[in-house]
């Protein structure tokens, strides 16, 4: 890789070419000194705020593309007129001479068929299969054609691909364009661009346009969609070529994007995986994507999870059933027989004469009722419960807890009528090393109170907070159109009480994570059956000693280690693990979390954690991780939080080596105003 510093050694040397410069920003862009300042730009998740100020100059990061004008001629070949800037809206160069970084484009014209939902494409290529010898015509960019160069950051487009006789003027057309910068070897990435530009050739003014899921949605679990080796990264741009007349040649599948993305999000669920069939597309040079152990973070049916609100179409989910949507799902309907659908379907006319939007009862035929998720049914009388107070914690005491348990309209529930009514007690808060539960439903009701006296003491060396919490569910039957019914477990959130047992006041655990946050992907995180909610619970069990020792066979020794830190980095880093992440559960349940594909970058931390969070060094009250099955054991608090992710020997000895006896050097390179801080190091 050309460093940077290099770069502008041999530009300044050479003479040749004078350093570009960025005009004057009166957005404040610059810094104390009047020069560029990336701090201004960016921030710290990004590898550009760390750029001096000349090397800012330099390479003047970014690409903006906007399209000036867009006609079709009478010899129906398209033209385009556009300009590009970098992220302070200055002129680039396309061949990468006078600005470093040549710029590439690449088009698409589709029309839309706004009854049909549907794009169809003007710019299509065949694909032949080396595998089964079929030819489809895909969707595709525009290939041959010429651009010409008006000056800087200006170019014409002149398409190759002619409009067929007869197109339709009135159609809306939308140009997709994707645009490349390439300072791979500056800047060690790319910058790309995308553009969807609606217009009518006859000039008209658009009035049909496809807005039915939204960017901001999608990047909220994958932090920054990004397909196709990065430079595809807009919904709609997607389904300019995801239309129903691509197919991939090799597996028969389609590549609608509807279809395409609900099989992907299904994965392992699609009932045709569960049937022995893979869900696989095969794209660019043969290669093989296979989504079969695809494992959606959430329950399947919360529709609106990605038909957001923000997008002025997302009624289409329920108000605009088809075929080809719902049979994506539900893969195994053959709709020219009655085995699974009780009528034959040979086109979508009358689809929602059953399958109305909403019916008068959950789990009906309309589409919201078909898709009711049993634990948010408002047949459920919603369980709260809450703890009042806690007495006698003390070295060796027995804690007495006031609690209230109530359905959601306030009325008091009897703990005896509760399928389970456990308390936790944890401490210290510090870091947890002592956790045990009692089982509560024989408290003692006091009005619209209950009491409950433990029968094991605190230890007797029992410092600092302790946390109290509860786990609170109910087994309840609904109708779900059935005679039998559907028992569905309703849990109530898990309240934190904090007790000071030799604390002058209680000290509440610290917050590394947003519970908020983990609910972006996860909806509602239900854990262990669906009766754990809280992280601050968690944490209370899944402590720095806890491991699977207890349930794992003595013969897959060593245990492996559950604190919280430790699993939860190493689930969410699945199968960019180096080694096996196997935990032993509940009557011996064998849990692998090797395959886990997770949506987003990883190294944007604040994705799960509070900022400033996560940096090093790390509080002085956290303890060491048992890591028994790992390089070495115990790993220190900062070791065990990065090693958990960074998973190689490389990595492990690095930590080891900068372990002494009595503590970690970590800050001296990794603090967070060094070289190596969290943040620069994850910055992209």
């Amino acid at each position: 890789m050309l460093s940077i510093q290099r770069a502008l050694v041999l530009l300044t040397t050479a003479g040749a070419i004078a350093l570009p410069t960025v005009a004057r920003n009166p957005a404040g862009r610059l810094g104390p000194d009047g020069r560029p300042d990336p701090k201004q730009v960016y921030d710290k998740s990004q590898s550009e705020y760390y750029l001096t100020s000349d090397e800012y100059s330099y390479i003047r990061p970014g690409l903006k593309v906007t399209v000036e004008s867009v006609e079709v001629p009478a010899d129906r070949r398209p033209v385009v007129v556009l300009s590009f800037t970098d992220d302070l809206g200055q002129p680039l160069d396309r061949a990468g001479v006078i600005t470093p970084g040549a710029v590439s484009f690449s088009y698409i014209l589709s029309w839309y068929d706004g009854d049909a939902r549907d794009y169809h494409a003007y710019t299509t290529r065949p694909q032949t299969s080396p595998i089964t010898g079929d030819t489809e015509i895909q969707a595709s960019s525009d290939s041959g054609g010429t651009t010409e160069d008006l000056g800087m950051g200006r170019l014409r487009y002149r398409f190759k691909t002619v409009l067929p006789v007869g197109y339709d003027g009135s159609k809306t057309t939308t140009l997709g364009i994707y645009a490349t910068r390439d300072l791979s070897e500056i800047a060690g990435k790319n910058y790309y661009a995308n553009v969807e530009h609606d217009f009518r050739p006859d000039g008209g003014d658009v009035t049909d346009v496809w807005q039915e899921i939204s960017d901001a949605t999608c990047n909220s679990c994958h932090e920054q969609l990004a397909f196709h080796g990065g430079s595809r990264r807009e919904v709609k741009l997607c389904v300019l070529c995801h239309n129903s007349g691509s197919v991939d040649p090799d597996t028969g599948n389609t590549v609608d994007f509807k279809v395409m993305i609900h099989k992907i999000h299904m994965g392992e669920n699609l009932p045709s995986v569960e049937a022995g069939t893979p869900y696989q597309i095969i794209g660019y040079r043969q290669s093989v994507h296979d989504y079969s152990d695809v494992v959606f973070p959430q329950d399947v049916r919360n529709c609106t999870r990605c038909h957001g609100e923000d997008a002025p179409q997302s009624h289409v989910w329920y108000d605009k059933p088809s075929r080809a949507a719902c049979g994506s799902c539900h893969d195994d309907i053959d709709w020219t027989t009655a085995d699974v659908h009780p009528i034959p379907q040979l086109s979508d006319a009358i689809c929602a004469r059953c399958h109305t939007p909403q019916g008068d009862r959950e789990f009906d035929i309309s589409i919201m009722g078909a898709h009711t998720i049993p634990t948010k049914s408002k047949q459920l009388a919603g369980l709260k419960s809450e703890i009042l107070d806690v007495t006698g914690a003390v070295p060796g005491g027995t804690p007495t807890v006031t609690f209230k348990i109530t359905n959601g309209d306030g009325s008091p529930v009897d703990p005896s009528s509760l399928d389970r009514l456990n308390i936790l007690v944890a401490g210290p808060t510090a870091d947890y090393t002592k956790e045990f539960s009692e089982s509560a439903t024989g408290a003692t009701v006091s009005g619209e109170a209950a009491v409950y006296t433990f029968t094991e003491p605190l230890p007797a060396d029992a410092e600092g907070t302790f946390a109290f919490s509860m786990d609170v569910y109910r087994f309840v039957t609904i109708d779900n159109g059935t005679d039998e019914g559907l028992e569905v477990r309703e849990a109530a959130f898990n309240p934190i009480y904090y007790a000071a047992v030799t604390d002058s006041m209680p000290v509440p655990r610290r917050e590394v994570v947003d519970l908020a946050k983990c609910n972006v992907c996860h909806d509602v995180l239900a854990l262990h059956g669906g009766q754990r909610y809280n992280t601050q619970e968690c944490v209370m069990c899944h402590n720095p000693m806890a491991t699977d020792e207890e349930v794992r066979p003595e013969a897959k020794n060593p245990p492996q280690s559950i604190h919280f830190k430790w699993m939860i980095h190493r689930i969410h880093t699945g199968e960019d693990l180096t080694s096996d992440f196997t935990v032993y559960g509940y009557r011996g349940s064998v849990n692998n979390y090797n395959d886990v594909r997770f949506p987003g970058d990883r190294r944007t931390c604040v994705t799960c954690h509070i900022p400033g969070t996560y940096s090093v060094p790390v509080t002085p009250d956290a303890l060491p991780t048992l890591t028994e099955r790992d390089y070495y054991s115990p790993m220190l608090p900062a070791a065990a939080a990065c090693l958990s992710c960074h998973s190689t020997l490389d990595a492990a000895s690095h930590a080891y080596v900068n372990t002494a006896p009595f503590g970690e050097s970590c800050g001296a390179c990794h603090g967070d105003d060094r070289e190596f801080s969290v943040d620069q190091v994850h910055a992209h």
